[in-house]
């Protein structure tokens, strides 16, 4: 597993979570049926959590693949003298 691919499936599992939840508190305000109490709406915030994760996840990734390994750069320098 790379730099950043748990952060990623963290992101995932706490956006489904998040997702779940903002359709649970959107069914009754359609439906007609009265409302959730207000803990359920803060479980929908879990969304943009998730999303905030999972691209955290996806920059570490990156920037890890941007940058050489440590011991790499060392040693092209000493074989191209």
């Amino acid at each position: 597993m790379g730099a950043g691919d748990l952060l990623v499936r963290i992101g995932a599992i706490v956006f489904l979570v998040g997702a779940v939840g903002t359709l649970a508190t959107v069914a009754p305000l359609l439906l007609g049926t009265s409302r959730l109490p207000t803990p359920a709406y803060f479980v929908s915030m879990l969304m943009g959590v998730g999303l905030a994760v999972a691209l955290a996840g996806l920059l570490r990734a990156a920037l890890a693949q941007r940058q050489p390994p440590q011991g790499d750069a060392a040693g092209q320098a000493a074989a191209e003298r």
